[in-house]
């Protein structure tokens, strides 16, 4: 779109004032997302088409409202999300403070959107919730992965199970540093033992990405499984969650 103004100049012939050359000029004008094409409207297209028709930078745009001065929300969200690789798990992680680094992104906006995602999280637990029967090392992944996905620290949890390898219930032993954190055996097994589980899965997370177990985490497994088969309590595995991977002692044959 253009926008079309004038400007006038006034020449002079023998000193006199002659009447004004007028000048047009075009500039370019940026379309705001109302100017857009019914289609390209985040809103209306998805009321139109649905949800999943729509970028994740488009329903982030939605969330935002309006952009700044220089982009319209869509541009920026796409600018965003460019920045964290188009992943929603890594931009789950931002605080204000980072949103704060774009132009147009103050704390309300900020707080709207680590807001939604966390909802995104939150209803990816719920759904599991309803698969409660423990089959393999995937199930167990399932479980932890939106808990500890945007860990930047080690926590270490134990998974309870009755006879069936049905979840009584996920405990949180410990939480520590960036590469370690320290199991308590004794509280694991108090923690079986209170809720009659017969059967565990321990699981701890590496914010490093690397789900390669160290030598610790080896030693540490063992010490479970021999301390839990004194009392008759089944250690089914021991998980290593990363991000977007997993390592598992019984798959390896650990166990």
């Amino acid at each position: 779109m253009y926008q079309l103004f004038f400007y006038s100049t006034y020449s002079y012939n023998k000193g006199y004032l002659c009447r004004p050359n007028f000048i047009r000029m075009e500039v370019k004008h940026k379309l705001s997302i109302n100017q857009w094409a019914l289609e390209d409207r985040p809103r209306e297209k998805m009321m139109e088409k649905g949800a999943a028709a729509l970028s994740d930078a488009e329903l982030l745009a939605i969330l935002i409202g309006s952009g700044n001065t220089d982009e319209s929300a869509v541009e920026l969200m796409r600018r965003m999300l460019l920045s964290c690789d188009n992943n929603l798990n890594s931009l789950a992680k931002w605080e204000v403070k980072d949103y704060s680094l774009f132009k147009g992104m103050g704390p309300a906006k900020s707080v709207t959107l680590m807001a939604a995602l966390e909802l995104g999280k939150r209803r990816k637990l719920q759904n599991i919730k309803e698969r409660t029967r423990i089959t393999c090392s995937k199930d167990i992944y399932a479980i932890f992965q939106p808990i500890m996905c945007d860990l930047e620290q080690e926590e270490f949890w134990v998974l309870l199970l009755n006879q069936a390898t049905k979840v009584i219930d996920k405990v949180r032993i410990s939480t520590g540093g960036i590469d370690g954190t320290y199991a308590d055996v004794r509280t694991i097994l108090r923690e079986a033992i209170l809720q009659r589980a017969t059967q565990i899965a321990v699981v701890h997370n590496h914010p490093s990405g690397n789900s390669r177990p160290s030598q610790a985490d080896k030693t540490l497994t063992e010490y479970i499984h021999k301390a839990a088969d004194t009392m008759n309590i089944r250690l089914i595995d021991h998980v290593i969650v990363c991000e977007d991977k997993f390592y598992s002692f019984a798959d390896e044959g650990l166990l």
